[in-house]
């Protein structure tokens, strides 16, 4: 998996105030909290809105949506293909 660079749009601090010490597919930048079922299928609707996805290189990409991936099969929780 790649390293996610450090966005400059976003605040870590923001993510980390809103959801808490948890788990986040972007740790970098605390974006894509993976810690519920909720957030995984929200995490996943996101990151696959062409917007949303434009702000992250296709490898970094590539790895927040393994990140979702593993931590929908740890939930038992079935995300459709992107």
């Amino acid at each position: 998996m790649s390293k996610i660079d450090r966005r400059e749009d976003v605040s870590p601090n923001e993510g980390q105030h809103q959801y808490g010490d948890v788990k986040f597919a972007d740790p970098t930048n605390k974006k894509y909290p993976i810690d519920t079922p909720e957030h995984i299928r929200a995490a996943w609707s996101y990151i696959n809105h062409k917007d949303n996805a434009a702000k992250y290189d296709p490898d970094e990409v590539e790895t927040i949506k393994d990140r979702i991936r593993q931590a929908a099969k740890k939930h038992d929780i079935e995300i459709k293909a992107d």
